[in-house]
């Protein structure tokens, strides 16, 4: 079951338009929980680094982090659920922007995507 979730995450990268290239890290923890990490480059020379720690049997991620940057490696998001803010209305769940943090949804790594796609047409 976390084998198939993690062959859909690849999938979704090696389709992807604007992907240059990816790096990933699998720890399978047993049938149900996994661990997963890694680079995109894009064609714009963008980064986003990602981890998601998942259980298949429950709602949401157990954690996760999307950080896109620049090609200087500047922050331009990061979406994560590390409770540090807790006075967000979305706690745990939140996105750094370059100058604040904002209430935001657990996103998927295809929303994260789609989001660095509609930057780069602009």
């Amino acid at each position: 079951m976390i084998e198939e979730y993690f062959s859909q995450l690849e999938s979704l990268l090696r389709d992807f338009p604007i992907i240059r290239s990816y790096e990933l890290t699998k720890k399978v923890f047993n049938i149900h929980q996994g661990y997963l990490s890694g680079t995109v480059a894009f064609e714009n020379g963008h980064l986003l680094e990602f981890m998601e720690m998942v259980d298949v049997e429950q709602a949401g991620k157990v954690k996760y982090r999307y950080q896109y940057m620049d090609e200087a490696r500047n922050l331009l998001f990061r979406y994560d659920n590390a409770p540090h803010h807790v006075k967000i209305d979305s706690f745990p769940h939140h996105k750094h922007l370059t100058n604040k943090v904002i209430s935001s949804q657990e996103p998927g790594l295809r929303d994260v995507l789609f989001e660095i796609s509609q930057c780069a047409l602009n």
